[in-house]
């Protein structure tokens, strides 16, 4: 596998490849690298990842939109998990790199077709402007420090023409509740287990996977601020899509599409409109390195 992206790294980089992976050492590892790194290598819990999230049409199309075609292209995924990206686009990089802190994750990358890394985000082994498309798909609000993860992201950005997107990171804006709508919120954790609702099976599974929402609470989340501050005009052409998760390539045109009635309800009773652009779930940014 160190073949495969021998070219791509810095001299001397200390990477090994330990069979289902390669591994580059990590110091320090905070609780929340931690958390993910549990979580997204139970295996029961990475499949049910692969299978059940960011696999929808409208997904695929938004993306493909943003991307165009990869084939041939030197790709790299960061947060890439058990490999949704790839699994749910197709297509023939030339290589795809994915990178994650969760072993299980990457083992399920790996048999989709990436070449998968061990690392931490934040400090890659890579030259910089190697990758023709930098993906973070629902991958910023994971990390402690969401704008030190898109800096190195930006850095790994192929100049004259090469692509970054980030998708399905929650927008701070539509997730700062308040009054009646923070009670809603804080609520609804025990609400779900009384009916036994959620995307999380059990308890146990459930507290961890709040362990990895590091930026998905009420009152965080990622803003334009942060996209526009790290990815500078003269360097990038910047554009930022809100949108609510239920539209496809027409995301790109502005189009947000609707909301749950529970998030529209948190918003309104936080005194906002729900149909606005600031109480859309997520922000898609897709910006183009210009040099």
């Amino acid at each position: 596998m160190l073949n495969k992206i021998k070219e791509y790294l810095v001299p001397g980089a200390a990477i090994y490849d330990v069979g289902n992976y390669l591994f580059c050492p990590i110091e320090n590892a905070s609780e929340g690298l931690v958390a993910n790194a549990y979580y997204f290598s139970h295996p029961a819990w990475a499949e049910e990842y692969l299978t059940y999230c960011h696999r929808s049409e409208e997904f695929k199309s938004r993306w493909e939109a943003a991307i165009g075609n990869w084939d041939n292209k030197v790709v790299l995924d960061i947060g890439c998990g058990p490999g949704n990206l790839l699994a749910t686009l197709g297509g023939k990089p030339k290589v795809i790199i994915g990178v994650d802190v969760a072993e299980g994750s990457l083992k399920l990358a790996k048999e989709l077709g990436y070449v998968p890394l061990l690392a931490d985000a934040t400090n890659l082994p890579f030259v910089s402007g190697f990758a023709d498309i930098v993906t973070l798909n629902a991958t910023l609000h994971h990390c402690d420090d969401m704008e030190a993860i898109l800096k190195e992201a930006a850095r790994l950005v192929k100049p004259n023409g090469g692509i970054l997107v980030t998708d399905h990171d929650p927008q701070k804006s539509a997730w700062n509740f308040k009054g009646v709508g923070k009670l809603m919120w804080n609520g609804r954790l025990i609400l779900y287990r009384m009916m036994q609702k959620g995307f999380h099976k059990g308890g146990g599974q459930q507290e961890w996977g709040l362990k990895c929402e590091i930026h998905h609470r009420a009152g965080d989340g990622v803003t334009r601020d942060l996209f526009h501050n790290v990815l500078q005009k003269d360097t990038f052409d910047v554009a930022i899509y809100p949108h609510n998760h239920t539209v496809g390539k027409e995301v790109l045109q502005g189009v947000k599409g609707k909301a749950e009635f529970k998030y529209r309800l948190g918003n309104l009773l936080s005194g906002r409109n729900p149909s606005s652009d600031a109480s859309a779930l997520s922000l898609m940014c897709v910006a183009r390195r210009k040099n």
